[in-house]
């Protein structure tokens, strides 16, 4: 697809990934929305960005609902989902709560489910679309501490092997991101200390790069799944 027709919407838009991503997509021309759960830091980042934003919950289906019914309104129809709103909690499986690993699974799995499914609904009306899941290399192996960011990775990965399945025939393009560690805030608001900036590490504009090269590809093909590496992190 052309980048400059691109419509999009950004999920955990405010921060990180998902800003780094809205950013390159409006310096291509893109139209986008991004949607987050902290209004000020939204507005800011909307601001900062020159793009629209709608202050939502992904976890909660009636944000969702009106999420979606906002971007169609506001950009006039939309042809591109990134679904990144995620957050992260680790700990050892005897140590586990309750409480942290349903909030977690609320927004990482079904969260990004309800996301898909009112998007779909619209791609499915214009038979065309781009739906890209953002994952982790945590959806690919687990780890000590990992149990409930894990769980909600692998659960997405397997969702969108389903969600391509059903949507091909509709020209709806579903993809898979899994970057490795990347240098952002996410690690600070899982509650982990915050690392010093490593050279030698991701940082969000790989990610952005490699979401926008997969939407760039023509629509005839798509890539169904691309993970990320630090080269030789130190």
């Amino acid at each position: 697809m052309k980048l400059s027709d691109a419509k999009v919407l950004i999920t955990g838009g405010s921060s990180g990934i998902g800003y780094e991503t809205a950013r390159q997509l409006k310096n291509h021309g893109a139209q986008v929305v991004i949607c987050g759960r902290n209004r000020e830091r939204l507005e800011k980042s909307a601001h900062e960005l020159g793009v629209h934003f709608f202050r939502a919950d992904v976890a909660i289906e009636k944000d969702v609902e009106d999420l979606v019914a906002f971007t169609v309104k506001t950009l006039g129809g939309f042809n591109t989902l990134i679904n990144n709103a995620a957050h992260g909690y680790f700990s050892m499986l005897t140590e586990i709560d309750t409480q942290r690993f349903n909030e977690l699974l609320a927004t990482n799995v079904t969260g990004a489910m309800l996301v898909a499914r009112e998007t779909a609904k619209h791609f499915i009306a214009n038979n065309y679309g781009n739906i890209v899941n953002i994952s982790s290399t945590a959806g690919k192996a687990g780890f000590a501490g990992g149990t409930a960011y894990v769980a909600s990775k692998f659960a997405l990965a397997g969702m969108t092997e389903c969600w391509r399945a059903e949507l091909r025939k509709h020209n709806i393009r579903v993809m898979l991101v899994n970057p490795s560690e990347v240098q952002t805030n996410f690690a600070q608001n899982s509650g982990r200390e915050p690392k010093e900036f490593n050279p030698t590490k991701l940082q969000a504009t790989e990610v952005a790069h490699t979401i926008l090269s997969m939407l760039q590809l023509n629509d005839v093909g798509f890539i169904t799944e691309a993970t990320i590496w630090a080269t030789n992190p130190k």
